[in-house]
This record gives C-alpha cells, structure tokens and sequence, in this order.
C-alpha cells in the first residue's frame, strides 16, 4: 500500500491555508503582545529617568522627541490599543459570544480599523494637549 500522505505535510502551516481576518488579527494579537514588553521598558525608563534627576529625563525626553522616538512611540501606542481590543474580543468569546464565522470575521476587520482610529484619537488630543 502506497503511503498517500507523502506528498503532503504531517501538519499543516501557514503557507497551506488561506489567510483570514481572524486567523490574521490572532497572529497580530500574539505579536503586539510581545511587542508591549518592549514598550513597557521604554516607559519603566521614562519613570526612571524621571525620578533620577532632570539631566536624565531632560535625555530620554530628547531621545522619544526625536523622529525616530515618536515613530516608536506611535508603534508602541496602536500595539497597546489593538492589543487592548483584541482582549475586549477574546473576553467576549470567554464569555460564549462571537463564534458566528460572519461576526467574528467583522470583529477582527474592526480590531483593526478600530485601534488604527484611536492610535490617530491618541495621538491628535495629545498634540491638541501639548499646544
């Protein structure tokens, strides 16, 4: 007897299926997770630099000024907030809702578009704020 699953892989990847808003969102959940440790050292040196004195805060304040500072500050900001509604949407499920293929395909497209609009939300009240 001829071995049929020789041509195919033991266990299916990423490259055998077709990439979905859900499957997609839960790779980019896991992601800005992971992401969020990185950017919660930025603000713990924030913090610290802050309580060590002003030459201190005076240089982490010019490094996160700098254009490449608020590019990962501006990072920093939507991983925190998509991962944030992310959560609000895995809670839903904990709690037995959203497993409809229809809704949960519409909650992972507004995971996205919705951490976009309040990354622009946080970032213009802070700008407004500051002026």
């Amino acid at each position: 007897m001829a071995n049929v699953t020789s041509n195919r892989p033991l266990s299916p990847h990423l490259q055998i299926y077709k990439p979905i808003p859900t499957m997609v969102m839960s790779i980019v959940h896991r992601i800005t997770g992971a992401a969020l440790y990185f950017g919660t050292i930025l603000v713990a040196w924030w913090l610290i630099a802050a309580a060590t004195g002003q030459a201190s805060f005076d240089l982490v304040n010019w490094i996160f000024g700098s254009i490449i500072g608020k590019i990962v500050l501006l990072g920093y900001t939507w991983a925190l907030l998509h991962h944030m509604l992310g959560g609000f949407r895995h809670l839903m499920w904990d709690l037995g809702h959203g497993f409809e293929k229809e809704l949960s395909t519409k909650l992972a497209i507004a995971n996205i578009i919705g951490s976009l609009c309040l990354t622009v939300l946080v970032w213009v009240i802070g700008f407004l704020i500051r002026f």
